[in-house]
């Protein structure tokens, strides 16, 4: 029979993976204390919760989700990050600071009921936030208005130059 405090824990691991938006999967084998303690801090001021999980109660708790794609890879030391948030900011933390610490592997990750390997895990960190995404999108819906204005304001401006030129002339 399963222990109460393993029971407790596989059920805090199933509601974090249906909350969270993005998974990530690491191995931090080699590491220091130090940098491990500095990978979770950036985790943290992020907003990205980051768990150092028992490979089996994960599997269990992956399975209950519906993530049994992540079972091939929960072997080993394994660094779960959960994106709560974002998509893309737990993807953006592991790879810049795999790039750092040559010691942290990037196992892979789980988007919108998807398995990402490292290499698409890579390839998801360098997409935009959603708020630079937002604001690009909203300059794109906005150009056309103010192209509009600019010109409008560009005739208006010229026919006043052009009054203004001939008031001087026959003013001379």
């Amino acid at each position: 029979m399963a222990r109460p405090e393993k029971i407790t824990e596989v059920e805090a691991i199933t509601e974090r993976m249906q909350k969270s938006q993005c998974l990530i999967l690491t191995d931090y084998t080699g590491l220091t204390v130090h940098a491990m303690t500095a990978f979770r801090r950036n985790c943290r001021d992020k907003g990205i919760d980051c768990r150092v999980v028992k490979n089996r109660l994960a599997r269990i708790a992956a399975t209950n989700t519906g993530m049994e794609l992540l079972n091939d890879h929960l072997k080993g030391p394994t660094a779960v990050l959960f994106g709560m948030v974002s998509q893309v900011e737990a993807a953006q933390i592991a790879v810049a600071f795999a790039k750092d610490n040559d010691k942290l592997k990037i196992k892979g990750g789980f988007v919108d009921g998807k398995f990402l390997d490292p290499s698409q895990v890579v390839a998801l960190s360098k997409v935009p936030s959603r708020e630079v995404l937002l604001s690009m999108m909203m300059g794109s819906v906005n150009a056309p208005a103010r192209g509009l204005a600019v010109t409008t304001n560009g005739v208006a401006a010229a026919l006043c130059r052009a009054i203004d030129a001939v008031a001087k002339q026959k003013a001379a």
